[in-house]
């Protein structure tokens, strides 16, 4: 069955405008965003340090997401360091100084205040590791283990 044509146009539009917000991140912030990431119109990062946001390829940040890189309190400054292809879920903080491996799944509303080793996922508050050797494709879409 052939897809509708509003859902093709949808769909280059989606393209488009997460390319557009990657641009203007890396260009206008000088974040370093990976090659295919999407960041959610709604997902925040911060501009206080922004450089010291570093998101590998083909990751995805959820809408309501938020990727701190300094703690105004302490007076600090750190580097979040998010890998390839991983999944940033709805609504979750990833605290300053983190680094998240390749291949990592964050769930929903996680607190993550340490670092994940790759291939793992996340959940919580604090975030705790739930499962080892996960296995991502583009995206952190999991694939799902051979039965």
């Amino acid at each position: 069955m052939p897809v509708p044509v509003a859902t093709r146009i949808r769909d280059l539009l989606r393209e488009v405008v997460l390319g557009l917000r990657r641009q203007y991140l890396v260009r206008v912030w000088q974040m370093d965003i990976g090659e295919g990431t999407a960041i959610s119109g709604s997902a925040k990062l911060d501009k206080t340090n922004p450089r010291g946001v570093h998101i590998g390829k083909y990751s995805v940040v959820t809408f309501g997401a938020a990727i701190l890189t300094h703690d105004y309190v302490n007076k600090l400054d750190r580097d979040v360091h998010i890998g390839d292809n991983c999944f940033i879920g709805a609504h979750s903080i990833v605290l300053p100084g983190v680094t998240i491996g390749n291949g990592c799944i964050v769930a929903a509303a996680s607190v993550v205040a340490r670092d994940v080793p790759a291939g793992s996922l996340v959940a919580g508050n604090p975030a705790r590791v739930v499962e080892h050797n996960v296995k991502t494709t583009r995206y952190g879409v999991r694939i799902s283990p051979a039965v």
